[in-house]
Protein backbone atom coordinates (compact mmCIF):
# COMPACT_ATOMS: atom_id res chain seq x y z
CA UNK A 1 0.00 0.00 0.00
CA UNK A 2 1.44 3.36 -1.10
CA UNK A 3 4.83 3.21 0.62
CA UNK A 4 3.73 2.29 4.13
CA UNK A 5 6.18 -0.31 5.35
CA UNK A 6 5.06 -1.57 8.72
CA UNK A 7 6.01 -4.86 10.32
CA UNK A 8 3.67 -7.09 12.30
CA UNK A 9 5.69 -6.18 15.43
CA UNK A 10 5.06 -2.47 14.70
CA UNK A 11 1.35 -3.18 14.22
CA UNK A 12 1.19 -5.00 17.57
CA UNK A 13 3.03 -2.13 19.26
CA UNK A 14 0.58 0.41 17.80
CA UNK A 15 -2.42 -1.64 18.97
CA UNK A 16 -0.90 -2.02 22.44
CA UNK A 17 -0.25 1.75 22.70
CA UNK A 18 -3.89 2.49 21.81
CA UNK A 19 -5.27 -0.02 24.35
CA UNK A 20 -2.90 1.04 27.15
CA UNK A 21 -3.68 4.73 26.55
CA UNK A 22 -7.45 4.16 26.79
CA UNK A 23 -7.08 1.90 29.85
CA UNK A 24 -4.82 4.42 31.60
CA UNK A 25 -7.35 7.20 30.97
CA UNK A 26 -10.15 5.04 32.39
CA UNK A 27 -8.04 4.57 35.53
CA UNK A 28 -7.30 8.31 35.84
CA UNK A 29 -3.64 7.78 35.03
CA UNK A 30 -1.46 9.51 32.47
CA UNK A 31 -0.08 7.13 29.88
CA UNK A 32 3.60 7.59 29.05
CA UNK A 33 4.72 5.17 26.34
CA UNK A 34 8.27 3.87 26.11
CA UNK A 35 10.40 6.55 24.42
CA UNK A 36 12.03 4.10 21.94
CA UNK A 37 9.92 3.60 18.84
CA UNK A 38 10.64 2.21 15.38
CA UNK A 39 11.12 4.93 12.74
CA UNK A 40 7.61 4.53 11.30
CA UNK A 41 6.17 5.98 14.52
CA UNK A 42 7.86 9.30 13.66
CA UNK A 43 6.33 9.44 10.15
CA UNK A 44 3.35 11.67 9.46
CA UNK A 45 0.42 9.90 7.82
CA UNK A 46 -3.36 9.81 7.86
CA UNK A 47 -4.63 7.55 10.65
CA UNK A 48 -7.97 6.30 11.95
CA UNK A 49 -8.56 4.46 15.23
CA UNK A 50 -11.73 2.37 15.21
CA UNK A 51 -13.25 0.67 18.25
CA UNK A 52 -15.65 -2.24 17.79
CA UNK A 53 -17.71 -3.94 20.48
CA UNK A 54 -18.97 -7.42 19.71
CA UNK A 55 -18.94 -6.71 15.98
CA UNK A 56 -20.56 -3.26 16.14
CA UNK A 57 -18.93 0.13 15.76
CA UNK A 58 -18.24 1.74 19.14
CA UNK A 59 -16.11 4.72 18.09
CA UNK A 60 -14.04 5.93 15.16
CA UNK A 61 -12.02 9.12 14.85
CA UNK A 62 -9.13 9.92 12.56
CA UNK A 63 -7.14 12.20 10.33
CA UNK A 64 -7.41 11.80 6.55
CA UNK A 65 -4.32 13.90 5.89
CA UNK A 66 -0.93 13.57 7.54
CA UNK A 67 -1.18 15.86 10.55
CA UNK A 68 1.35 14.72 13.13
CA UNK A 69 3.77 11.82 13.75
CA UNK A 70 2.09 8.42 14.00
CA UNK A 71 2.85 8.05 17.73
CA UNK A 72 1.15 11.37 18.53
CA UNK A 73 -1.80 10.52 16.29
CA UNK A 74 -2.25 7.16 18.02
CA UNK A 75 -2.25 8.82 21.44
CA UNK A 76 -4.69 11.56 20.40
CA UNK A 77 -7.02 9.40 18.34
CA UNK A 78 -7.22 6.52 20.81
CA UNK A 79 -8.74 8.86 23.41
CA UNK A 80 -10.88 10.70 20.85
CA UNK A 81 -12.39 7.48 19.49
CA UNK A 82 -13.06 6.15 23.00
CA UNK A 83 -14.37 9.31 24.64
CA UNK A 84 -15.16 12.02 22.06
CA UNK A 85 -17.00 10.34 19.16
CA UNK A 86 -20.29 12.30 19.23
CA UNK A 87 -22.23 9.26 18.01
CA UNK A 88 -21.52 7.28 21.18
CA UNK A 89 -21.36 7.60 24.96
CA UNK A 90 -17.80 7.47 26.32
CA UNK A 91 -16.26 4.01 26.73
CA UNK A 92 -16.49 2.68 30.30
CA UNK A 93 -14.22 0.48 32.42
CA UNK A 94 -16.91 -2.20 32.36
CA UNK A 95 -16.84 -2.59 28.57
CA UNK A 96 -13.17 -2.04 27.68
CA UNK A 97 -12.45 -5.79 27.64
CA UNK A 98 -15.27 -6.31 25.09
CA UNK A 99 -13.76 -3.77 22.69
CA UNK A 100 -11.40 -4.62 19.85
CA UNK A 101 -9.14 -2.03 18.28
CA UNK A 102 -8.57 -1.48 14.57
CA UNK A 103 -6.05 0.97 13.11
CA UNK A 104 -6.06 2.26 9.53
CA UNK A 105 -2.93 3.92 8.12
CA UNK A 106 -3.84 5.98 5.06
CA UNK A 107 -2.11 6.87 1.83
CA UNK A 108 -2.22 10.45 0.60
CA UNK A 109 -5.61 11.24 -1.01
CA UNK A 110 -5.53 11.69 -4.81
CA UNK A 111 -8.11 13.72 -6.73
CA UNK A 112 -10.05 11.56 -9.21
CA UNK A 113 -10.16 13.53 -12.46
CA UNK A 114 -13.23 12.97 -14.66
CA UNK A 115 -15.00 14.76 -17.49
CA UNK A 116 -18.37 13.11 -16.83
CA UNK A 117 -19.62 11.85 -13.48
CA UNK A 118 -20.17 8.28 -14.76
CA UNK A 119 -16.38 7.99 -15.23
CA UNK A 120 -16.11 7.62 -11.43
CA UNK A 121 -17.59 4.13 -11.78
CA UNK A 122 -14.45 2.91 -13.57
CA UNK A 123 -11.94 4.74 -11.39
CA UNK A 124 -13.03 3.54 -7.94
CA UNK A 125 -12.43 0.02 -6.64
CA UNK A 126 -14.83 -0.99 -3.87
CA UNK A 127 -12.93 -2.46 -0.94
CA UNK A 128 -9.62 -0.92 -2.05
CA UNK A 129 -10.34 2.79 -2.33
CA UNK A 130 -11.51 4.97 0.53
CA UNK A 131 -13.30 8.10 -0.64
CA UNK A 132 -13.55 11.77 0.28
CA UNK A 133 -16.30 13.87 -1.28
CA UNK A 134 -16.28 17.69 -1.24
CA UNK A 135 -18.68 20.28 -2.56
CA UNK A 136 -18.79 23.66 -0.87
CA UNK A 137 -19.27 23.03 2.84
CA UNK A 138 -20.37 19.42 2.26
CA UNK A 139 -17.65 16.90 3.06
CA UNK A 140 -17.80 13.19 3.77
CA UNK A 141 -15.31 10.35 4.17
CA UNK A 142 -15.51 6.57 4.09
CA UNK A 143 -12.60 4.23 4.80
CA UNK A 144 -12.10 1.49 2.17
CA UNK A 145 -13.54 -1.23 4.41
CA UNK A 146 -16.93 0.53 4.89
CA UNK A 147 -18.60 -0.50 1.60
CA UNK A 148 -17.49 -4.10 2.15
CA UNK A 149 -18.87 -4.12 5.72
CA UNK A 150 -22.15 -2.61 4.44
CA UNK A 151 -22.29 -4.86 1.35
CA UNK A 152 -22.56 -1.84 -0.99
CA UNK A 153 -21.92 -1.80 -4.71
CA UNK A 154 -20.19 1.20 -6.32
CA UNK A 155 -23.43 3.18 -6.76
CA UNK A 156 -24.50 2.61 -3.15
CA UNK A 157 -21.00 3.60 -2.02
CA UNK A 158 -21.16 6.93 -3.89
CA UNK A 159 -24.76 7.64 -2.84
CA UNK A 160 -24.05 6.95 0.83
CA UNK A 161 -20.96 9.15 0.60
CA UNK A 162 -23.29 12.01 -0.38
CA UNK A 163 -25.48 11.30 2.66
CA UNK A 164 -22.40 11.12 4.91
CA UNK A 165 -21.46 14.60 3.66
CA UNK A 166 -24.89 15.86 4.75
CA UNK A 167 -26.13 16.25 1.18
CA UNK A 168 -28.17 14.18 -1.28
CA UNK A 169 -27.37 10.81 -2.81
CA UNK A 170 -26.64 12.60 -6.09
CA UNK A 171 -23.86 14.83 -4.74
CA UNK A 172 -21.28 12.75 -6.65
CA UNK A 173 -23.00 13.64 -9.94
CA UNK A 174 -22.63 17.42 -9.55
CA UNK A 175 -20.00 19.07 -11.74
CA UNK A 176 -18.67 21.14 -8.80
CA UNK A 177 -18.06 18.03 -6.65
CA UNK A 178 -14.55 16.74 -6.06
CA UNK A 179 -13.89 13.13 -5.11
CA UNK A 180 -10.56 11.91 -3.80
CA UNK A 181 -9.48 8.33 -3.28
CA UNK A 182 -6.96 6.82 -0.89
CA UNK A 183 -5.96 3.38 0.31
CA UNK A 184 -5.56 2.04 3.82
CA UNK A 185 -3.35 -0.48 5.54
CA UNK A 186 -5.74 -1.91 8.14
CA UNK A 187 -4.84 -4.11 11.11
CA UNK A 188 -6.64 -5.10 14.30
CA UNK A 189 -6.31 -7.02 17.52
Amino acid sequence: MNNINITRDDEELALRIVRENITSYLNDKEYVPNAEFPEIFNEEMGVFVTLNKKGSLRGCIGYIEAYEPLIDALLDLSLASAFDDPRFAPVTKEEINDITIEISLLSKPQLIKVNEYDEYLNQIEVGVDGLIIENGYYRGVFLPQVPIEQNWNILQYLENLGYKAGASANLWKKESTKIYKFQAHVFEE
